[in-house]
């Protein structure tokens, strides 16, 4: 059977061979100028070798001990590698946010490829749901952060930046003989019941009487975008997220003033490990009024 190198011979002999004095490499290794010595003389044993030359003038190495010395670090270097890999932690860093889809799909990209490129062990998982069902979750415990959409008057959460509603519609379309935002009853893309941008929409409607009807509804801020470019009707959504392929409407067109809403960052109840606080920040700093 093969004999093993002790990595702790292999260390002294490193020292000794790093400072050309067993005392300095003593006090390096935090053992006595003896107890290096001996490890020295039970690596010699060990390989067969004399690995230094020892006088009055000092130490140096041999021949023999110069072609282990290559060896020994070489050793060493994967002892530590391993035995750190070994010693870490298994738990991996980790921030649940939940958001509406518009806010997933179109502000949180470059807050996530930020995040991600200042802390790549942090794994971040994103949930969308309807802001309030969002609100009620982080207050359980559900998420670690949620980035949502409320009314000018809910001052829960912190305010990331107040944000304009627009009316959009279809581009214009020539063969039409009439654009969709003169059918009545409007017909409307909107995002689910509880979705807060849709209760200011049709409220607006309704305080000056005009007649709607729901023509098509879906989470996906891409699926309300498609179905607007495809004439089934008009949405109201933040102007954030208005795709410049889609046409504006405003008091000229017949549609009632939207007010502004907040989009706001509710934090899980408690202390917040510093991922997420980390993740917070960082949405202020490029969500936030000052990133416009």
């Amino acid at each position: 059977m093969p004999a093993n190198l002790d990595t702790d011979l292999l260390r002294a002999f490193a020292a000794v061979a790093d400072t050309l004095s067993f005392t300095r490499a003593g006090e390096q290794l935090f053992r006595t100028q003896a107890a290096v010595s001996q490890q020295v003389r039970r690596l010699e044993d060990a390989v067969g070798k004399r690995v230094f030359e020892r006088d009055t003038k000092g130490v140096r190495l041999t021949r023999d001990g110069e072609v282990l010395l290559a060896y020994a670090r070489r050793m060493l270097t994967l002892n530590d590698e391993v035995m750190a890999l070994m010693r870490r932690t298994t738990t991996v860093a980790s921030v649940r946010i939940g958001t509406p889809d518009d806010y997933a799909t179109m502000l949180l990209p470059e807050v996530l490829a930020r995040f991600n490129a200042s802390y790549p062990d942090v794994m971040v998982e994103v949930v969308c749901d309807n802001s309030p069902d969002l609100v009620a979750e982080i207050e359980r415990g559900r998420y670690d952060l949620a980035l949502v959409t409320q009314r000018a008057d809910n001052h829960g959460g912190e305010l990331v930046r107040r944000e304009p509603v627009a009316w959009v519609a279809p581009p214009r379309d020539p063969a039409l003989s009439r654009p969709v935002e003169d059918f009545d009853p409007l017909p409307l893309a909107l995002f689910p019941k509880g979705c807060v941008v849709r209760d200011l929409a049709v409220d607006a409607l309704d305080r000056i009487g005009r007649d709607w009807r729901v023509a098509f509804t879906s989470k996906s801020v891409v699926a309300v975008h498609g179905a607007i470019l495809g004439g089934l009707g008009v949405t109201a959504m933040e102007d954030c997220t208005v795709p410049s392929s889609l046409r504006r409407l405003d008091a000229a067109d017949g549609f009632p003033a939207l007010p502004d809403i907040h989009i706001a960052l509710h934090r899980a109840p408690g202390a917040l490990a510093k991922p997420t606080r980390l993740l917070a920040d960082a949405i202020h700093d490029l969500v936030g009024e000052t990133a416009r």
